[in-house]
C-alpha cells in the first residue's frame, strides 16, 4: 500500500512559504510516498516561475501540475521543459510548450500523473474526455492520477464517473474551495470535486477581499493583489495498491 499526497492550488509567495513550512511534517505524519502540488497560481500575479517552482520542489513536491494560468509568466515558459512540471494535456496539438503527463519510476512500480483542463466556462481546449481516452489507450501503467482543472462541478463529476475503474484518482482543482464529497467510486477510483487551495485563508481565493468585492459589485476593472494574513493548506491523501492501481481510501486534510 502506498500513499499519494495531492496539495491544492498554491497561491503566491505566502502559499509557497506556508507549504515549505508544513509539508515535511505532513509527509512524515501520513507516510507519503509521492507528493503532487498544483502550482499554477504560485507566482506573483498567477502562473508559475522558476522561483516559485523551485520553492515548491525544495519543500518536497515530486510533480507540479498547472491549469488555465500555466502560461501566464511568459518569461518562464522554458520551465515546462522539466519532466516533473506539466500543463493540461488537452492543449491542441502544435502548442509546442510542455506536456500533459509525468511518469514517475518508483522502482518496483510506476505512477502516471496526468493534467487535464475542463472546457465548461474555460478556454475551448480539445475535449478532455477524448484526450484522456487517447492517453489511456497508449499506457499500461496501473497507477494513474488525474488533476482535472475545471470550473464546473458537473464536468468534474462527469469525469470522475467516466474514469471510474480506469484510473486510481480524479482530483479536481481550480475553484480553490475544498469540497466535502471525497469518495472511492466503484471500489477503485479516488475522487474529490476540488482539493482546495494553499494560501491566505481570509481572502477571496487567495487575493485581497475588497478588490474582489468591488469587481463583482461595481463591474469595474480592479487590480487583484495577493492577500496577507494567516494561511491554510488543503489537500487529500490517497492510499492505493501499487500493484493493481486500486485506491482504498481518500482522506481530505486542512492544515492551519
Amino acid at each position: 500500500m502506498k500513499n499519494l499526497l495531492f496539495i491544492g492550488d498554491v497561491v503566491g509567495k505566502s502559499g509557497c512559504e506556508f507549504l515549505a513550512e508544513k509539508l515535511p511534517k505532513i509527509k512524515r505524519d501520513y507516510k507519503i510516498d509521492i507528493t503532487v502540488v498544483n502550482a499554477e497560481n504560485s507566482a506573483q500575479g498567477n502562473g508559475i516561475t522558476h522561483y516559485s517552482a523551485e520553492s515548491i520542489i525544495k519543500a518536497g513536491a515530486d510533480v507540479l501540475t498547472t491549469g488555465n494560468h500555466a502560461f501566464r509568466q511568459k518569461n518562464d515558459l522554458d520551465i515546462f521543459d522539466r519532466d516533473y512540471i506539466i500543463r493540461p494535456a488537452n492543449y491542441p496539438d502544435g502548442a509546442g510548450i510542455g506536456k500533459g503527463i509525468c511518469i514517475l519510476d518508483m522502482g518496483a512500480y510506476s505512477v502516471a500523473v496526468i493534467n487535464l483542463m475542463g472546457t465548461v466556462y474555460l478556454d475551448p481546449l480539445d475535449n478532455p474526455f477524448s484526450k484522456i481516452d487517447d492517453i489511456l489507450e497508449n499506457t499500461d501503467i496501473k497507477n494513474i492520477f488525474v488533476d482535472f482543472h475545471a470550473e464546473a462541478t458537473s464536468e468534474k463529476k462527469a469525469m470522475g464517473y467516466y474514469l471510474a475503474g480506469k484510473v486510481t484518482g480524479v482530483l479536481g482543482t481550480h475553484t480553490h474551495v475544498q469540497t466535502a464529497d471525497e469518495t472511492i467510486i466503484d471500489s477503485h477510483t479516488a475522487y474529490i470535486t476540488d482539493v482546495g487551495m494553499t494560501g491566505v485563508e481570509k481572502s477571496c481565493l487567495g487575493v485581497e477581499i475588497k478588490p474582489a468585492v468591488d469587481r463583482l459589485r461595481f463591474r469595474i476593472p480592479v487590480k487583484f493583489r495577493e492577500a496577507s494574513g494567516a494561511c491554510f493548506m488543503c489537500g487529500v491523501v490517497v492510499s492505493f495498491d501499487e500493484k493493481t492501481g486500486r485506491a482504498y481510501e481518500i482522506k481530505s486534510i486542512v492544515i492551519r
